[in-house]
């Protein structure tokens, strides 16, 4: 059974951190590459950052660049997302997402990916 699991989301203060993982399972082809996601209350679900499992290549939202570090564990099939300084705005559900089509790069973009967690609340707040 396909599975990919967030852990990690919580309540945090302004100027915060938290630690998001993403732990697959079941996939019997290799995991090209993974998200994360953010969805906000009324808003549309956004790509936060991506990593290729096979390349050194990252990509991040311009909203987290410098605050938010993606990385990768191979032999656990799970990813990272270290999230740093928090903001209020930071404040949605992160979901991760799986794509097994071989690319050289990832891509933030929500049609690119065909499995999904459930997500992870993350709350910044004083």
């Amino acid at each position: 059974q396909l599975q990919l699991v967030e852990t990690g989301g919580g309540l945090v203060q302004p100027g915060g951190s938290l630690t998001l993982s993403c732990a697959a399972s079941g996939f019997t082809l290799p995991i090209s590459t993974i998200g994360w996601f953010r969805q906000a209350p009324g808003k549309e679900r956004e790509g936060v950052s991506c990593i290729n499992m096979r390349k050194s290549y990252t990509d991040y939202a311009d909203s987290v660049k410098g605050r938010f570090t993606i990385s990768r564990d191979n032999a656990k099939n799970t990813v990272s997302l270290q999230m740093n300084s928090l903001k209020p705005e930071d404040t949605a559900v992160y979901y991760c997402a799986a794509d097994i089509r071989i690319n050289n790069a990832c891509l933030r973009y929500r049609p690119a990916y065909g499995y999904w967690g459930q997500g992870t609340q993350v709350t910044v707040s004083s």
